[in-house]
């Protein structure tokens, strides 16, 4: 889907201040799942979290970004995804061996512009939902900044600038896209 956009990359380097920034202006926009399930989760005493049973969580994820893809297919313009399936297929198949990258990779695409944001220690906090360390968000970042381009996905690692700067950064790369 070329109006379908990955915003990814390093947990704490600010996807979810751009991705409402995006929002403000007008752009529609899909929660990450991993928040969502971490939420759900919680409340109801689940399982499927990352520091329990990150299998479930994981599995869990690429229902939920499948499901999401489904439902964001009737928005108009562009739709920016915080993170989605390939940040949960590389997981998975990094944990479990099982070869599913690829295969969903093919049959879900996404623009072929995705944007990373890199480590940004200055602004990393953990939370309720975000309880690794930076080491580990770093480790995810790199296995994501090798996953996009293997499925030859196009990465523009985004700027440490204000959200505003960020955001026309992103559109701006967009409108340029053929």
């Amino acid at each position: 889907m070329d109006r379908f956009v990955i915003i990814s990359g390093c947990s704490g380097g600010g996807k979810s201040t751009l991705l409402s920034e995006l929002n403000r202006r007008g752009h529609a926009v899909v929660e990450e799942p991993g928040r969502r399930i971490v939420q759900e989760e919680t409340q109801r005493n689940g399982s499927a979290l990352p520091w329990v049973d990150m299998d479930a969580f994981l599995h869990r994820a690429i229902e939920l970004a499948l499901a999401d893809r489904a439902t964001a297919s009737t928005l108009e313009g562009w739709v920016f995804f915080d993170r989605g399936l390939i940040d949960a297929a590389s997981g998975l198949q990094q944990l479990t061996g099982e070869p599913v990258l690829a295969s969903l990779s093919h049959a879900h695409r996404y623009h072929r512009r995705v944007f990373l944001t890199p480590p940004w220690p200055e602004i990393y906090q953990t939370d309720s939902e975000r309880r690794h360390d930076l080491d580990l968000a770093i480790a995810e970042y790199t296995r994501l900044l090798d996953a996009y381009p293997s499925l030859g996905y196009e990465v523009f690692l985004l700027p440490k600038v204000s959200v505003e700067e960020r955001a026309d950064f992103v559109l701006n790369i967009l409108k340029e896209a053929p």
